[in-house]
């Protein structure tokens, strides 16, 4: 069984939550995509973990993660998310974290590239997490990136990393007038960060293979969402990897492999971190109203989340990017605050009432067409079965599915590993 559990629309849906529920029926979560620009939060009976990188997974002892090819990884941000772990009782080991061989490793020019662009953009920008992951990905591509199992042959590495750097330094100091990187240093920082983790390295893609032979239950865990999809989503306001469920296997290592199910994840109403379109989006009060109720802030970056209704355009839209078989709505008892909910059920474009989601260049002339359903006004972060859910949730529940075209199965009332309610 190969299921993904991706995001429907800008990212940050609750994921993580939803991997570390159903990691139970699984014995393998694999990170296909992406680096330390987004944080999956998880809150159980042992704390409150934020993870960047590792997946979700590594809260249960009996899973055994995987960090995949398609991933890139910044080893001292790894180093320090697996030291803070630790701390708070976290076993990890070879036996329960892998880490592809042909993984990109972010390196600290990278993230200094992202930054110096930022600002040469200044009120432009990207609204990049500033993790370097955009430079480290346009390095893939030009085949100047260094990838873990290149830590094993530390002479051919250093003497790349001579070339590298010299070339790196044309931009850094041509491009942006800064002080030179030193080959001294991209060596020092593989020593101090990389060696400790090269017992964790391995071929994950020959690992998986054999454990899909074995009969073993394999999860792919994505971060963002379709939105943010370097082909799919708001571009160029986007990642720059590919968040869709159907590249988990090859960004896992096993693009031999075909997913089973694919299990999209989308909050009861919309938001979004970072710059970029954002057709439904609240302001003034109205927003600041919606954003502490739910807590709307980055998981990676703490940046206050853009909220607004629930959008059925560009959800239908994500729906269909992640060929989701079900999904699963979060953060239901936030809405508890409103008497009435608005829904944003189409767009208005150039005075054209359209449904289908648009080419993104246009979605900033788009406007929001709003309906209303009542709301429940009520607490429901206690019910755990459908019976106690009010029925007017359940209505809103059924408008959603109704108007998106999908099937609910699940629907979390809380930040808790069991505030779900298992509708299917």
């Amino acid at each position: 069984m190969l299921t993904s559990i991706c995001g429907i629309n800008w990212g940050d849906e609750g994921k993580g939550k939803m991997v570390d529920l159903l990691s139970e029926e699984y014995d393998i979560v694999c990170r296909y995509q992406g680096g330390n620009n987004a944080g999956h939060t998880v809150i159980n009976e042992r704390g409150k973990f934020i993870l960047n990188l590792l997946p979700s997974g590594i809260l249960r002892e009996e899973v055994v993660n995987v960090l995949g090819a398609g991933m890139v990884v910044d080893i001292k941000h790894l180093a320090e998310e697996m030291g803070r772990l630790r701390e708070k009782g976290v076993k990890i080991s070879p036996q329960n974290l892998k880490i592809s061989d042909k993984a990109v490793i972010t390196m600290p020019y990278h993230v200094l590239l992202d930054c110096l662009e930022e600002e040469r953009l200044a009120d432009k920008k990207f609204g990049s997490t500033r993790r370097g992951i955009a430079p480290v990905y346009a390095d893939k591509f030009m085949k100047k990136a260094f990838r873990m199992g290149e830590l094993f042959n530390t002479e051919l590495l250093y003497a790349r990393a001579k070339e590298i750097v010299e070339w790196k330094n044309l931009t850094v100091v041509g491009g942006y007038d800064h002080a030179p990187i030193s080959v001294e240093e991209v060596v020092e920082y593989f020593k101090t960060y990389g060696e400790p983790l090269k017992e964790y390295i391995c071929d994950t893609g020959l690992y998986l293979n054999e454990a899909n032979k074995a009969g073993k239950k394999i999860m792919f865990e994505a971060q963002l969402g379709a939105l943010r999809d370097i082909d799919y989503g708001i571009y160029p306001y986007t990642s720059s990897s590919s968040t869709i469920a159907a590249y988990a296997p090859i960004g896992a290592g096993v693009p031999n492999l075909k997913l089973d199910k694919s299990i999209g994840v989308m909050k009861a109403y919309s938001t979004c971190v970072g710059e970029g379109p954002f057709t439904a989006e609240y302001f003034g009060e109205k927003a600041e109203e919606l954003r502490a109720a739910g807590g709307e802030y980055g998981a990676a970056t703490g940046r206050p989340r853009r909220v607004g209704p629930f959008d059925v355009v560009a959800s239908s839209y994500g729906i269909r990017c992640q060929g989701a078989d079900e999904v699963v709505l979060t953060k239901l008892d936030i809405l508890s605050v409103y008497e009435e909910i608005e829904v944003c059920v189409a767009y208005e474009l150039d005075g054209e009432i359209i449904h289908e989601f648009p080419y993104p260049d246009v979605l900033n002339r788009c406007k929001p067409v709003l309906e209303t359903v009542k709301g429940w006004h009520c607490d429901i972060s206690k019910c755990r079965n459908k019976e106690e859910l009010p029925q007017e949730a359940l209505d809103y529940i059924a408008f959603i599915e109704k108007a998106c075209e999908c099937n609910i199965t699940y629907v979390a009332v809380g930040a808790e590993r069991d505030a779900v309610v298992k509708l299917k």
